[in-house]
């Protein structure tokens, strides 16, 4: 069983991706270009997808990338 300080530290990785994912989005929302719709597609969107792929990554293999 891994440490619950291994957990938590994913947690709080995989959420500060989605804030900063959200913040980019917000701030192209605000913005109101052509290329702000392709910086909030492309790099907006890849964070927030990497933060809920690393959050389900943590959650059901909580163990993975720990040496035994």
């Amino acid at each position: 069983m891994p440490n619950a300080n291994t957990i938590e530290k994913r947690l709080q990785i995989a959420a500060a991706l989605i804030i900063l994912g959200l913040l980019v989005e917000a701030v192209c929302l605000v913005w109101a270009r052509p290329l702000a719709f392709l910086i909030f597609v492309g790099i907006g969107m890849l964070l927030m997808f990497a933060g809920i792929v690393f959050y389900l990554i943590s959650l059901v293999a909580p163990g993975a990338g720990r040496s035994q």
